[in-house]
């Protein structure tokens, strides 16, 4: 988003701010609300360490921790070690895709380029290796990724099997650029497959939740390095929902932020430019946040009041450009914490669905600061890919780390899945096997891929059980 001081925010709402806090009985409460969450301990009776997610809203107390630097080493730890067996990245996900009372593993011994082909413009890289670290070492062979995710701190092989996605008319989520997988199971193969060789398996466990076997290289389709030119404007969000097809039609990459309570949104466009490059200053995101948030807290029970405030601050925000390569401007630090739902709609269904969403956030969550994120993404064909063979409008609801979130499923989830919409697998959704074999047309096929690379289901942790066993 773009620089929002929150000095610039707040400037003018003293003698407002007064009179709302009263004798302070309402700063008195949103300290408590605000206190951090109770530290959970550091260790179980057992003994065993806490492993927990970037948000905390998922922990685990593993028996076992493994961090494998070679397939023969892996496939090892996946014959013998202790069940469930789950691979971890970074993390980034926010539903229960790694907690474990098993075994935890991680690929960080597994990272890096493997090779890469100058003609073709592929490269093979390894499944542990961090997108923030992807980024330069393929721009060091003159390559880079087709598209990126909005945060740069995933591994390779997470955000793949949960279709980590970027935005743009036409281009792919991640995984839709791997043309190759090397695959270790449970049974101890390796299995190396693509479009022609084992290709169920290349469909079923391109996006596969770690519950096929852990990925352990890719080979991507990359493109030529080259630069983008990034604007970011804040604009009347009305102006931007009503522009927003002509916007995707006529940008490489567009994106914009709804800010509840505000009546604007920041609306941040990639295209590909020959300009100098002109770098972006520090990230300023943690800032703009923060001065969205003491808003919400000075008055979150005076919404109109809110409104006129951030609508006089807002329209005084100048558009920002900068340009530089593209891996170092589509994807971004997000250091403020928080947990988030996302659904990938019918294209049609988008704005209708963010419409609702905003209305039923405005009318009934007045403790909501976090903008919403809107982002379009191309169909491909992994089966168990939210884009499975069509166009997708994507809806992100974000709640701060310290705020509750269940509203996600009580009001905003029932909208999204009356869109027509399916979950984003590494956030949170409540959908269970029954559902979810409803919405993907290839779900039975995947589960038979599934049961015959892990028959006895020593990759299936209680998450993954509701997802793949329940009805």
């Amino acid at each position: 988003m773009s620089k929002v001081s929150r000095r610039a925010m707040l400037a003018g709402a003293g003698v407002a701010g007064v009179a709302v806090l009263g004798a302070g009985g309402l700063a008195g409460r949103r300290m408590w609300l605000d206190r951090e969450p109770a530290a959970l301990p550091a260790q179980d009776a057992q003994g065993r360490l806490l492993w927990r997610n970037w948000s905390g809203v998922a922990h685990a107390y593993p028996a076992s921790r493994a961090a494998p630097k070679s397939e023969g080493e892996l496939l090892d730890i996946l014959k013998s070690s202790p069940g469930p067996i789950r691979p971890v990245g970074a993390g980034h996900s926010f539903t229960a895709l790694a907690p474990t009372d098993g075994t935890l593993l991680t690929l960080d011994g597994m990272t890096g380029l493997v090779s890469h082909d100058a003609a073709t413009h592929r490269a093979v890289v390894r499944a542990g290796t961090r997108l923030a670290e992807l980024g330069p070492a393929l721009a060091a062979v003159g390559q880079e990724m087709i598209n990126l995710p909005d945060i740069n701190k995933q591994s390779v092989g997470g955000a793949i099997g949960t279709g980590t996605h970027g935005t743009g008319r036409g281009i792919q989520a991640v995984h839709g650029s791997v043309v190759a997988l090397q695959l270790a199971t449970p049974t101890g193969e390796l299995i190396d497959c693509d479009a022609q060789t084992r290709p169920e398996v290349f469909n079923a466990a391109r996006v596969g939740l770690g519950a096929f076997g852990v990925v352990t290289q890719v080979t991507l389709q990359n493109q030529p390095l080259g630069r983008v030119v990034k604007r970011t404007a804040v604009r009347p969000l009305d102006e931007v929902l009503e522009a927003w097809p002509d916007l995707t039609r006529r940008h490489r990459n567009a994106e914009f932020f709804a800010v509840p309570f505000t009546g604007y949104a920041a609306l941040v466009t990639h295209d590909v430019t020959d300009q100098p490059v002109r770098p972006r200053g520090p990230d300023q995101d943690t800032e703009t946040l923060m001065a969205l948030k003491q808003l919400r807290d000075l008055f979150e029970f005076a919404p109109s009041l809110r409104r006129s405030i951030a609508e006089r601050e807002f329209g005084k925000i100048p558009p920002e450009e900068v340009v530089d390569e593209g891996w170092k401007l589509l994807s971004n630090e997000r250091p403020v914490r928080f947990n988030e739902m996302e659904y990938h709609l019918p294209i049609e269904a988008q704005i209708p669905a963010l419409r609702e969403v905003l209305k039923a956030i405005e009318t009934q969550r007045n403790d909501v600061f976090f903008p919403i994120e809107a982002r379009i993404i191309a169909a491909d064909d992994a089966w168990l890919s939210p884009f499975y063979e069509r166009e997708c409008g994507s809806v992100a609801v974000h709640a701060y780390y310290k705020d509750d979130y269940d509203f996600f499923f009580s009001i905003i989830e029932p909208i999204f899945r009356r869109h027509g919409g399916r979950p984003h697998w590494g956030k949170l959704h409540s959908l269970k096997a029954r559902d979810l074999a409803q919405i993907y047309p290839r779900w039975r096929e995947a589960g038979e891929v599934r049961r015959a690379l892990d028959p006895q289901g020593r990759m299936l942790n209680d998450y993954l059980k509701g997802i793949f066993l329940d009805g």
